[in-house]
C-alpha cells in the first residue's frame, strides 16, 4: 500500500517528536536508529526515506525540543516559569524536559548543523526572554538574560548528576531557584 504525502509527512514528524523524547532521555550517542524507528513504530529501513543521516535527524529534533520549550517560556510569567523549570519534577523527567538541559553536552561534540541549531534556539530563549518590548535591547539586559539562563542549565545540569535520592540534587535547586528569582526583582536587595 503506498503512503500518501500527508502520511509521510505524519510519519516523519512523529520520528522527529520520538527522537526528541528519546534523545533528550538517553543522549544522541544512547539512542541507536534501529531502537529510535522502533519507539516509533516503523522499522529502521524507513529510516533512510526520511533522513540524510542521524545527524540531520538530531538537528531536527533539537529544533522540534528546543521550538517547544520556547513555547513553555512564553506561557506565563517568568518567575512561574523558572520556579517549575527549576524543580525537580522538571530534573526527573529528561524526556519531556529541556532540550538544553539534556543536550548540551552532547551537542557541544556533535557536527556543525546540530550546534548551528542549539545556537538558534538559545537566540529563541533569549528572544521570548526579552518578550514584547519595543525599546532597544540592551547589551546589559542581554547579558542579564543570558546569566539567568545559563544560571538555570547549570542548576538542572548539576542536580541530575547527582544520585535521584541526594539531598545535593535538591539543594542545588532550591539555592539557584532562589537566587534567580531574587535576581528578577527590581529591589532585590544585594548580598
Amino acid at each position: 500500500m503506498k503512503v500518501t504525502k500527508q502520511q509521510a509527512q505524519a510519519n516523519r514528524a512523529h520520528i522527529v517528536e520520538t527522537a526528541s523524547a528519546l534523545f533528550r532521555e538517553r543522549g544522541y550517542d544512547g539512542v541507536g536508529i534501529a531502537d529510535l524507528m522502533a519507539a516509533a513504530g516503523f522499522t529502521q529501513g524507513g529510516f533512510y526515506k526520511h533522513f540524510r543521516s542521524k545527524a540531520d535527524l538530531m538537528a531536527e529534533s533539537a529544533n522540534c525540543g528546543l521550538t517547544q520549550s520556547a513555547a513553555l517560556t512564553a506561557e506565563g510569567s517568568a518567575s512561574d516559569f523558572l520556579k517549575t523549570y527549576l524543580s525537580r519534577e522538571h530534573r526527573d523527567n529528561r524526556a519531556t524536559g529541556c532540550t538544553m538541559a539534556a543536550l548540551c553536552g552532547d551537542a557541544a561534540r556533535k557536527e556543525d548543523d546540530v550546534r548551528a541549531t542549539f545556537a538558534a534556539g538559545i537566540e529563541g530563549q533569549l528572544a521570548v526572554l526579552r518578550g514584547n518590548s519595543d525599546s532597544a535591547d540592551s547589551a546589559e539586559a542581554r547579558a542579564k538574560r543570558l546569566a539567568t539562563m545559563a544560571h538555570a542549565l547549570g542548576a538542572i545540569v548539576m542536580s541530575r548528576a547527582c544520585p535521584d535520592d541526594s539531598p545535593l540534587a535538591d539543594e542545588i535547586l532550591q539555592a539557584c531557584r532562589e537566587a534567580i528569582l531574587t535576581s528578577l526583582t527590581p529591589d532585590a536587595p544585594v548580598n
